[in-house]
């Protein structure tokens, strides 16, 4: 009889302030970690349905490099500001985006989103046309820029561990440049395109982190997209003449149904990413976030019947591995929350 009084004791015992901690602190790991893998893999899918919109009259037989991408840049990324903002209104934030423009780290966000709007994402779009799925794992880089401009603007040191993940991702992008697939003409500046993506995004990385600690994150991501979008279509076509490919884009229709679901991606990629560094932090966030390196070039393998090398394999592979190391100790991805 007493056995069983202390055993139904036991179970009525008041859990401990320490073991809620650590019950809330498991939960908040593991929301971390699943949304940073959505947004690695929501942002690889977004990167083929944005190819797919670009295998589609006009955007297909487009003159000039800039005009295609920038087209598909522009109504991506405004597609995505339309998915954010429908978000934000059903969440009560719609007021806080005119407020947070007026502010300095509104500012700060501005400049993040056409560092990594219009340039950035511009630019990974032209590799993408150029370089096909080789371009996407030169982008992933931009944990290893974002490291090296943390370092000088920041003022964050670089430990062995980063410098030895800077060299990881270096060999990476040698391997993926070992060998030129056949009839890729414009390779090489596909690749150097997708360098430039992955600098601008690092660079984005260092504006976004400071106005990103003093506004709402759903906000933050809601303007840069409209941002984004705004300037692709209305300053920067404008400059390099596609407005007429724009018009024509917009009543094709098909490849802007392709763009509306990119736009879907790219929204869904952004909030998993920010709500994925919220909970685990920026290093870890990040690391899961460039497995879209991973995702994009096997849905391209998968579906667009990108050619399977041992290049684009082994080079994809080690820049991930790279990535994550720069920003995280990999290690630390088994280790349970204190």
């Amino acid at each position: 009889m007493s056995t069983q009084v202390n055993t139904v004791s036991a179970k009525m015992a008041p859990v401990s302030a320490s073991e809620k901690m650590a019950a809330v602190n498991k939960k908040f790991r593991r929301t971390g970690l699943s949304t940073g893998a959505i947004s690695g893999l929501t942002y690889g899918i977004y990167t083929v349905l944005v190819m797919v919109a670009g295998y589609y009259e006009p955007l297909v037989s487009a003159a000039g490099l800039l005009a295609g991408p920038y087209v598909c840049s522009g109504l991506n990324d405004l597609f995505a500001g339309v998915w954010l903002t429908i978000y934000n209104a059903k969440s009560g934030r719609l007021r806080e985006m005119g407020r947070s423009l007026n502010t300095f780290p509104g500012k700060m966000i501005v400049i993040g989103s056409l560092l990594g709007g219009p340039i950035a994402n511009g630019a990974y779009l032209i590799g993408l046309s150029m370089a096909g799925a080789y371009a996407i794992p030169i982008s992933a880089m931009c944990a290893l820029f974002g490291a090296v401009f943390a370092r000088i603007f920041l003022n964050q040191k670089i430990t062995k561990r980063v410098m030895a993940g800077m060299l990881v991702c270096v060999a990476g992008a040698i391997i993926i440049n070992w060998s030129k697939p056949e009839g890729s003409s414009n390779f090489t500046l596909g690749i150097i395109f997708a360098f430039v993506a992955a600098i601008c995004w690092g660079l984005e990385g260092v504006f976004s982190a400071y106005g990103g600690a003093m506004i709402d994150t759903d906000v933050a991501i809601n303007l840069r997209q409209l941002i984004s979008g705004v300037v692709d279509l209305f300053v920067i076509l404008p400059i390099v003449g596609g407005m007429g490919l724009l018009s024509g884009t917009l009543f094709a229709g098909i490849p802007v149904i392709w763009l509306v679901f990119s736009g879907l991606s790219a929204a869904v990629s952004y909030l998993c990413w920010y709500k994925s560094n919220s909970t685990v932090g920026c290093a870890v966030g990040m690391s899961l976030n460039v497995t879209y390196a991973f995702w994009g070039v096997f849905f391209c393998i998968l579906f667009l019947g990108q050619a399977v090398t041992p290049t684009i394999v082994t080079g994809s592979i080690v820049i991930v591995a790279g990535a994550i190391l720069v920003t995280m100790n990999p290690l630390d991805l088994f280790k349970k929350g204190e």
